[in-house]
């Protein structure tokens, strides 16, 4: 895959150092630092010990027994109403929410 990327000087100088020395392209350098460092971040102790690391490295809470499981949906769902709660107000500050009231 191809892509641009804008790297610090310092990070430049060092891709360009491994890539160099190990004989291989800039790309594959890069390549080879970014999957090191997952590596290392998914073996890597959590900072709290009631965090866990899931598959993909990430610090997670793990369920626990009897509790829900906050999903990824939920959370979205969530955002949503609160987004649609905070255009609300902004539509009808004074709290009025229609003007066509039901008898």
């Amino acid at each position: 895959m191809q892509v641009t990327v804008t790297l610090d000087d310092e990070a430049y100088e060092l891709a360009t150092l491994r890539a160099s020395g190990r004989g291989i392209t800039l790309g594959a350098a890069l390549s080879e630092c970014v999957r090191e460092a997952q590596e290392a971040r998914s073996q890597s102790k959590p900072p709290h010990e009631d965090l866990v690391r899931g598959p993909n490295g990430l610090l997670i809470l793990p369920a626990r027994e009897g509790h829900p499981v906050l999903t990824t949906e939920m959370v979205k769902k969530a955002i949503q109403e609160m987004d649609d709660e905070e255009d609300e107000r902004k539509a009808f500050p004074d709290g009025r929410q229609n003007s066509r009231r039901s008898i």
